[in-house]
């Protein structure tokens, strides 16, 4: 890791984007055999205008070296942000060359050496881009053997590869490494051949448990992040913000800032800061800064909210009908309508938005925390008119993204400050500008109508969704007649967000499956039967079937009518192709209203899981994650105005309130792979609120189950 990181910044001195010419790019990157993927030759890219390249290779093109002492070195645009695809996509590669895992490393989210990528988001990267690469490595074994076929002067048919050496099988000695194949040649080599990968029965690295390849250096502090960097002669700057989105800049007076020994203020039009090479300088003069603002602020608040939501001009959309909503109210023998909420959540992750920007000569090098260091390039070059090869954009260990980091904005802001500059410059958000700037989860209502029949068999499902998306809301359940309709913001008329909205790790799912599962719950228990039975009842999902049997398993479920008092809750789900189940166990402090999730199971269909040890850390991570939208989670603000600032008031969870927690991974190795980084948290919250109910007989419509609210749930089962 630390050769790569030198390397890393040799190629900075050296430059140049993806259409430099191929002789820089092998001068680049040293001697050895380059093999170039499939759909898009690196000839054909390198040789293509900017613009062009960019969009060709949007469909996945990647390429691969393998330098002299058989190291293989694999490029993508995709970044390591925690999800651990460092490890898993290593696995993958050494699996299809036939050679050892700890001879494959990857190179990241580096826009001058690796295919442009959109980035590093909705769980793509195993099941997107992973198949891809392996076709692509397949493709290269399969040139490699007719390399050492020409050398070893036999057919390929003879030849066999193991840990990266190619041996005659008619005679043993007779034999070649990639590492010698690679020796003192500088190849460019087109492949036109496509085997198929590597059968599942023969694999030898995928699907085994592998422990994380930077575990050891994020643990010992020695992995490098965007804001450990240094440079000679680095400023960090502070920007003047806004008090609220709603805000205007009308005038403002810098001299006290100025006043301020060894800071200098930059100002281009409304982009104000100032720059120090001591951070404490820096962050004293901001606060001298006097400005005043105008402002124009919706006039909606986190307590207004749902009504603003329901009452606020909205494009609808059929997202899927089936069979006669009328119809199907005629089957039924009982009907419910129920309205769910879900607020603003924040990605808060532990890393703040953090880039760093030097101009050297005529190319700005930027090293940030983001998902899409393409995105960010094409973001610089809009803001700054630096020509695209020009520009390049690194991206190290991200510490925790979400979503979150899709967004760039202290990329551009670096690189808009080194160009007015003419120095390195660092920015790291504050917490409070990360509240402020973040991307939230959008808020969003739901309402469902529904019913059942007198054998409890769901006969009618009318789904509406307003402003959050419909991720994660398809029926599920054997409906014969089921309608999903989607009410989206219509921002020309009547915008309705007052700040930012974005993904947020599995965007929508939680609201959706909260909504859903806890309709079914609500259906099951009028029907008097139990809720994992009344499920199974109105499913004929093979995958969630499994799931749901697999998770009650494993958590030794025992059936009863709900609410039983015992604090079960059951929820299942679909996300980035991936089938979930989760039950939770509660206790409910019904003086206080405090929830406590006991212990909380979890079983996944994810097709093949190329790394069980790394899908098991998402889990986990996944049902932590999810405490927090669930018991706390939630952005209060007035108008534009953020009022959650910081961890003081957006509690997200801690050590002390983690549950007992079981996973269970399906297998299914003769299936496609699928998405592990989101699925799991989608359940969690459903799980949790239908356990409340089974503990207390109260029934919660929105997110999070704060002590008030349940103790406001509490009283009005006892006042009926």
């Amino acid at each position: 890791m630390k050769k790569r990181e030198n390397n890393s910044e040799e190629i900075t001195r050296t430059g140049g984007t993806m259409d430099m010419k191929r002789r820089s790019f092998v001068k680049l990157l040293g001697g050895g055999i380059f093999i170039f993927f499939q759909p898009w030759s690196a000839l054909e890219i390198l040789s293509l205008p900017a613009e062009q390249a960019r969009s060709l290779t949007k469909d996945y093109n990647a390429f691969l070296q393998i330098a002299e002492d058989g190291t293989v070195s694999c490029f993508t645009g995709k970044i390591e942000m925690g999800q651990g695809i460092i490890t898993s996509l290593a696995q993958e590669m050494a699996e299809e060359l036939n050679v050892p895992f700890e001879k494959v490393k990857m190179v990241m989210g580096d826009t001058d050496l690796c295919p442009y990528d959109a980035g590093t988001w909705g769980s793509m990267t195993t099941r997107g881009f992973g198949p891809n690469m392996r076709a692509a490595a397949a493709e290269a074994r399969a040139v490699l053997l007719d390399l050492a076929s020409a050398q070893l002067g036999v057919p390929v048919t003879q030849l066999e590869v193991k840990d990266g050496e190619i041996t005659d099988t008619k005679n043993p000695q007779n034999k070649v490494t990639y590492a010698a194949l690679a020796k003192g040649k500088k190849l460019e080599k087109y492949l036109d051949v496509k085997p198929l990968p590597e059968d599942y029965s023969k694999f030898t690295y995928v699907g085994k448990p592998y422990k994380r390849v930077d575990s050891r250096l994020k643990v010992t502090g020695q992995a490098i992040y965007t804001g450990d960097r240094k440079l000679p002669g680095m400023l960090h700057a502070r920007l003047l913000r806004p008090p609220s989105h709603g805000a205007k800049l009308a005038s403002v007076d810098v001299s006290g800032a100025e006043k301020v020994e060894g800071v200098k203020v930059i100002r281009d039009g409304d982009f104000i800061a100032v720059v120090s090479e001591n951070r404490e300088k820096a962050d004293e003069a901001i606060v001298k800064i006097k400005a005043d603002y105008t402002f124009n602020e919706m006039k909606v608040n986190d307590k207004t909210l749902f009504d603003w939501i329901l009452k606020a001009e909205s494009r609808s959309n059929v997202a899927r009908t089936k069979g006669d909503i009328e119809a199907g109210s005629q089957l039924c023998d009982k009907t419910f309508e129920s309205e769910y909420h879900d607020p603003y959540l924040a990605h808060a992750p532990i890393e703040t938005h953090t880039a760093l920007a030097v101009l050297e000569g005529d190319r700005l090098t930027v090293w940030a925390s983001t998902q899409s260091p393409f995105g960010l390039q094409d973001g610089i070059v809009r803001e700054t008119g630096f020509p695209r090869e020009k520009v390049r954009v690194i991206t190290p260990f991200v510490g925790g993204g979400f979503g979150g980091k899709g967004a760039y904005q202290q990329g551009v802001e670096a690189a808009k400050l080194a160009k007015l500059t003419g120095k390195p410059v660092m920015v790291t958000w504050t917490r409070d500008e990360e509240f402020f700037y973040d991307t939230f989860h959008p808020a969003g209502v739901i309402k469902i109508n529904s019913g059942i029949d007198k054998s409890g068999i769901i006969q009618m499902w009318d789904y509406h969704v307003w402003m959050s998306g419909t991720r994660g809301s398809d029926t599920i359940y054997d409906v014969p007649n089921a309608k999903t309709t989607s009410y989206s913001e219509n921002t020309k008329v009547s915008p309705v967000h007052p700040f930012g909205t974005g993904p947020w790790r599995a965007p929508n799912n939680n609201a959706n499956t909260f909504a859903r599962e806890s309709q079914i719950d609500i259906m099951a228990s009028a029907a008097g039967i139990d809720p994992l039975e009344f499920r199974l009842k109105n499913l004929k999902d093979d995958k969630m079937i499994d799931c749901l049997k697999a998770v009650a398993e494993k958590f030794g479920y025992v059936a009863d009518k709900a609410p039983s008092g015992r604090g079960i809750g059951i929820a299942c789900g679909i996300d980035a192709g991936t089938w979930v189940a989760n039950m939770a166990e509660i206790k409910v402090d019904k003086a206080t209203g405090k929830v406590q999730v006991v212990r909380i199971a979890c079983a996944q269909d994810m097709g093949l899981c190329v790394n069980p040890e790394g899908a098991l850390i998402q889990m986990e991570g996944c049902l932590t994650m999810g405490l927090g939208y669930t018991l706390t989670e939630e952005v209060q603000f007035e108008g534009g105005d953020v009022n959650t600032r910081g961890f003081d008031t957006y509690e997200i969870p801690r050590f002390s309130w983690l549950p007992k927690i079981d996973c269970v991974i399906l297998d299914r190795k003769g299936k496609a792979p699928q998405g592990g980084g989101e699925p799991a948290i989608i359940a969690v919250g459903a799980a949790v609120g239908n356990a409340i109910y089974d503990a207390t007989g109260a029934r919660l419509y929105r997110m999070p189950f704060t002590p008030e609210r349940v103790l406001e749930a509490l009283k009005k089962v006892r006042e009926t």
